[in-house]
C-alpha cells in the first residue's frame, strides 16, 4: 500500500509494520498509547515515557545522532522520524533501511493529522479515533474555560547561554496562544537567540515561562531572569505541555489550567 507523510513524501508498504523504530520521544509514547508497545523495537535514548520503555527497547541513539549500524540490526519495517527533531541527514539514512515517515507538526490539526495517519498506517485506527476524539473535547472544554481569562504577555525560554525563546511558526507558541498568553516574540521566527535587555525593549512580559525542557531551568535561573524584568512573574513550566504533540497533549489542557491558576 501507499502512504504520505506530512512532508509529502510518499512510501509504500507491503503490508502493517511489525517492527517500528520511533526517532521521537512524543511519538513513541503515541506509539504506546495506540496499543503498538509489542511492536517498538527501537527507541531514542530521550524516550522517557512510559518510563519502563527504555529497558525493554534497543536505545539506537539520540534525536540528532543515531547508531546506525544498531538501526540496521533491528530490520524495522518502518522508522518514524520528525523534521525538527531529526536531521536531514538521518532521514537520509533511514531511508535506505526501511520506508521512513516524518512528521512536522505546528498546530492541534496537524497533530491530530499523525495520529490518524498512524492509525491508518499502523492499522489501529479505532485507537486513534479514540484519542482525537478525546483531543477535541478536550480542546472544547479549555476554549470555555479561557473564554473569560484576560491576554497576558508571555516570552518562553527554551535555552540558556545563548538565551533562546520560542518564536513564531512553532508548536509552542500555537499552544501559548490556544492558552491567551501572547508570545512578545512572534516577531521572530522559530526559535531565535535573543540579549535579555530585549525583554524589556519588546515591551516588559506580564510572564516569563522557564521551560523543563531542552535547558533544565531550575529555581536558581528564577532569580537570574528577575535581574532582568523586575514585573514580571518567572515560572517554571513543563516543556512536555507544550512541546509534545502526540497523546500527551490529553494531559495538557489540565495542566494548562492549573497553569493560569498560578498567573
Amino acid at each position: 500500500m501507499e502512504f504520505k507523510d506530512q512532508i509529502n513524501r510518499v512510501f509504500e508498504l507491503p503490508e502493517t509494520p511489525k517492527r517500528i523504530i520511533s526517532l521521537v520521544p512524543s511519538q513513541t509514547e503515541l506509539l504506546v498509547d495506540l496499543g503498538l508497545d509489542e511492536f517498538i523495537v527501537g527507541v531514542t535514548k530521550f524516550c522517557i515515557h512510559p518510563a519502563s520503555l527504555r529497558k525493554n527497547k534497543t536505545v539506537v541513539g539520540g534525536t540528532k545522532t543515531i547508531n546506525i549500524n544498531k538501526i540496521k540490526a533491528l530490520k524495522p519495517d518502518i522508522i518514524l522520524c520528525n523534521k525538527e527533531e531529526n536531521t536531514k541527514e538521518i532521514v537520509e539514512a533511514c531511508e535506505k533501511i526501511a520506508p521512513t515517515h516524518v512528521s512536522d507538526i505546528f498546530t492541534l490539526d496537524d497533530s491530530k493529522e499523525l495520529i490518524l495517519q498512524y492509525g491508518e498506517i499502523l492499522s489501529c485506527e479505532t485507537q486513534a479515533n479514540i484519542i482525537t476524539k478525546e483531543l477535541d473535547n478536550k480542546l472544547n472544554d479549555f476554549q470555555l474555560f479561557t473564554k473569560t481569562k484576560t491576554a497576558k504577555k508571555v516570552a518562553y525560554f527554551i535555552w540558556r547561554k545563548p538565551w533562546m525563546v520560542a518564536g513564531n511558526n512553532t508548536f509552542i507558541n500555537h499552544l501559548l496562544e490556544l492558552n491567551k498568553f501572547h508570545n512578545i516574540y512572534t516577531n521572530k521566527e522559530r526559535y531565535p537567540e535573543i540579549d535579555l535587555q530585549e525583554l524589556v525593549k519588546n515591551g516588559e512580559p506580564d510572564l516569563i515561562f522557564l521551560s523543563s525542557e531542552p535547558y533544565p531551568f531550575k529555581e536558581k535561573h528564577i532569580e537570574e531572569l528577575k535581574k532582568h524584568c523586575n514585573n514580571a512573574k518567572v515560572i517554571l513550566v513543563d516543556g512536555e505541555m507544550f512541546s509534545w504533540y502526540g497523546s500527551r497533549l490529553l494531559k495538557s489542557f489540565d495542566y494548562f489550567k492549573e497553569l493560569h491558576n498560578i498567573t
